[in-house]
């Protein structure tokens, strides 16, 4: 499916710059809106629609009218409690300083709460493999700037746009001190209603040997699971299950030493 950009339906004049200079960054189409709504936009224009708004960048897949925009999501609440005491921190096994790769951006919620606590001397990597979403992550982590006590946490995080497998190939052995994946549930949580402008659109590829083996030889100190608390990829490749009682979702982890 082609993309395109647009602006908001009354474009200020910067609106309109902002969209043609995204156009041409990612090479795509600008096309005026001329007061169409979304939905006639899909009709005339047969293409996914990206939106340069005077506050935000939004992406509309094709046959949707809600869209996806960039939102700090629950690091926002997860970043105000002791951080040691999150489960995927915990979990992980993460110190202040360390290396984190999250295989599965999505809303970047998770990466932006590791990165809040492993601070200015860790580094931390999110792959994202549609180009669309990639490319407003990207640009929300690098403006986005409502919640002050999250900003430097944010701009830490770097966005690669690629299928995750594919970039573990191209990493050496033991470069990240932990690898994350929460691949997108085959069993969909209504409560994770934030990602839902994009489930046609996002990767809903699931764990495969590859991944596992790429993910093992490029993690130091662990691998983690995040899934759907009836899924059978914790025992199917080895991780040691963390139930959390009432919820629909838990965490596995593969310690490596």
């Amino acid at each position: 499916m082609p993309t395109i950009i647009t602006t908001a339906y009354r474009p200020t004049a910067a609106a309109a710059a902002e969209a043609e200079r995204i156009a041409e960054e990612l090479d795509i189409r600008f096309i005026i809106r001329n007061k169409r709504s979304v939905e006639k936009m899909h009709e005339d224009e047969q293409a996914d629609i990206l939106v340069a708004s005077k506050e935000r960048l939004e992406f509309y897949p094709m046959g949707k009218t809600e869209p996806f925009f960039f939102h700090p999501n629950s690091a926002a609440f997860r970043t105000k409690r002791p951080l040691e005491k999150d489960p995927l921190i915990e979990v992980s096994g993460l110190a202040p300083g360390d290396s984190f790769l999250d295989c599965t951006l999505g809303m970047a919620s998770d990466a932006i709460t590791v990165s809040q606590y492993i601070g200015s001397s860790g580094n931390i990597v999110g792959c994202e493999s549609n180009p669309n979403i990639a490319f407003i992550l990207k640009t929300g982590l690098s403006r986005y700037d409502a919640m002050p006590h999250l900003t430097e946490a944010m701009r830490r995080v770097q966005v690669v746009s690629s299928e995750a497998v594919d970039y573990l190939k191209t990493l050496d052995d033991d470069v990240f001190d932990v690898v994350y994946m929460d691949p997108m549930f085959t069993e969909e949580i209504k409560e994770a209603s934030n990602f839902t402008p994009v489930r046609s659109s996002a990767n809903m590829g699931q764990l495969t040997d590859e991944w596992m083996r790429q993910a093992k030889r490029v993690a130091n100190k662990a691998v983690v699971l995040k899934a759907h608390f009836r899924s059978q990829d914790f025992e199917k490749f080895g991780f040691e299950r963390r139930v959390r009682p009432n919820t629909k979702f838990h965490y596995g982890v593969i310690n490596l030493n």
